[in-house]
C-alpha cells in the first residue's frame, strides 16, 4: 500500500486478479499506471493498462475495459512490446463481441492470434477465441460458437489458459444447449461449480445457476433462472443479467407463459441497450416479436401488464418517490425496487420516470 515501484504494484494487481479481489486489482493497477507515467516507462504503462482492462472485463464493465485496451495498444507498440499489444487486441475483440461489431471482432482477434500463436501466449489466444465465439453466439450461430469453444474449455491439450478458460465456460454451455448438444455441456458444469465455489469470479455463481437452468427442465429450471437473477443482483453487471433474462424469457415463451416471457424479454432489452450490446438487443427484439405474434389475443393493455408488486412500485414512483422511499414503504431493499422498476419500464415501453408518471396519470383518468 505504500510502495510506488511499478513492478511491485503490477505484481500486486496480478495477485489480486487471481484471487478475485477486483477492487484491489483496479486500485493496484491504477497506482502502477500512475507510477509508470511518472517514470515515463511505456512498457510498464502498457502492462498496467492490461491489468486494468482485464480487471474491468472481469467486473463486467466492457466499455471501461475497451478504453484501457485502446490506450494499452498504443503504449505497448510505442515500447515495442508486441506480446502485450496482442493481449490488448484480444480484450478489444471481447469488448467488440459485446457490442456486436463483427468486423471489429474478427480484426482484433486475428491481430491478437497472429502474435499469440507464434509466441505461445495462451491467455491472449484464449481471450481472442472466446471473443469470436461470443460474436457467433450473439449472431444466433450457437453451433459455430460451441465448435470453437469446445476444445478451449474441455479436457485435453488445446484447453485454454487456466486464468481465462473458466470464464468462457458459460458461453460454451449456452452455445452447446442452443445447438442441441446438451450432453457436451454437462461435462464442464462441474468444473464451473468448483470455480464458483472458489470465489475468484463475482459473476460465476449466477452464471452457474444459469447453466444449470439451461440443462434442467420444469419447475427446477424455473427456480434456477430465478436463483440466477437474484445472484446477478448481488454481483451487478447489466450484460450478464440481460443474458439470463433473455434465456429465461425464451424458455418461458416456449412454454406458452407469454405474459411472463414478455416481462423478462423486455428487461433483457433494457439491459442490452444500456450496455450497448446491439447484436444481443436484436436477438431480444426478435424474441419479443415472436412472443407478440404468438399471443395477440392475450396482450394486456397499460398497467394491466404489471404484476401487483410492479404496479405498487410504478404508482409510488409516479407520485415522485425515490427508489429509497419506495423501498421503505414496501419494506424491501432498494436493489429489489430497482429490479422491479426496470421490469416496469420494459413492460410498459417507457424510458423515464416522467413517462411512467404520465402513463399512470392517463390510465387513472
Amino acid at each position: 500500500r505504500t510502495d510506488d515501484r511499478p513492478e511491485r504494484l503490477l505484481r500486486a494487481a496480478s495477485a489480486a486478479l487471481l484471487l478475485g479481489d477486483l477492487r484491489e486489482a483496479r486500485a493496484a493497477g491504477a497506482r502502477a499506471l500512475a507510477a509508470a507515467r511518472n517514470a515515463d516507462c511505456a512498457a510498464s504503462e502498457a502492462r498496467a493498462l492490461e491489468y486494468l482492462a482485464y480487471g474491468e472485463l472481469r467486473a463486467g464493465r466492457h466499455a471501461q475495459a475497451r478504453a484501457h485496451a485502446e490506450e494499452g495498444v498504443r503504449a505497448a507498440l510505442a515500447a515495442g512490446h508486441r506480446n502485450t499489444a496482442a493481449s490488448h487486441h484480444a480484450m478489444l475483440a471481447l469488448a467488440a463481441s459485446i457490442e456486436g461489431d463483427t468486423g471489429a471482432v474478427e480484426g482484433y482477434a486475428t491481430t491478437a492470434l497472429a502474435v499469440a500463436r507464434r509466441h505461445g501466449l495462451a491467455q491472449a489466444a484464449t481471450l481472442a477465441e472466446w471473443a469470436v465465439a461470443r460474436a457467433d453466439l450473439a449472431r444466433g450461430r450457437p453451433l459455430d460458437a460451441a465448435d470453437r469453444l469446445g476444445p478451449l474449455v474441455g479436457p485435453g491439450a488445446r484447453r485454454g489458459h487456466f486464468a481465462v478458460w473458466m470464464l468462457a465456460v458459460p458461453c460454451f454451455v449456452e452455445a452447446a444447449v442452443l445447438a442441441g448438444h446438451p450432453e457436451d455441456a454437462r461435462t464442464v458444469v462441474g468444473d464451473l461449480a468448483q470455480w464458483a465455489a472458489f470465489g475468484a469470479d463475482p459473476h460465476a455463481p449466477a452464471q452457474l445457476a444459469r447453466c444449470r437452468a439451461l440443462l434442467a427442465s420444469g419447475d427446477r429450471a424455473d427456480a434456477l433462472y430465478l436463483r440466477a437473477l437474484a445472484l446477478h443482483d448481488e454481483a451487478g453487471g447489466d450484460f450478464e443479467r440481460a443474458r439470463t433474462e433473455l434465456l429465461y424469457g425464451r424458455w418461458l415463451r416456449r412454454r406458452r407463459r407469454l405474459r411472463e416471457a414478455r416481462g423478462r424479454l423486455g428487461a433483457a432489452l433494457v439491459g442490452f441497450e444500456r450496455c450497448g450490446a446491439a447484436a444481443w438487443a436484436d436477438q431480444t427484439r426478435a424474441e419479443l416479436r415472436a412472443n407478440g405474434a404468438a399471443s395477440r389475443t392475450e396482450q394486456a393493455a397499460g398497467l394491466a401488464r404489471l404484476t401487483p408488486q410492479q404496479l405498487r412500485v410504478a404508482r409510488y414512483v409516479a407520485e415522485g418517490a425515490t427508489n429509497r422511499e419506495v423501498a421503505q414503504r414496501l419494506a424491501v431493499s432498494t436493489r429489489t425496487v430497482d429490479y422491479h422498476l426496470r421490469n416496469v419500464f420494459a413492460a410498459l415501453g417507457v424510458r423515464s420516470r416522467i413517462e411512467l408518471a404520465l402513463m399512470v396519470g392517463q390510465e387513472d383518468r
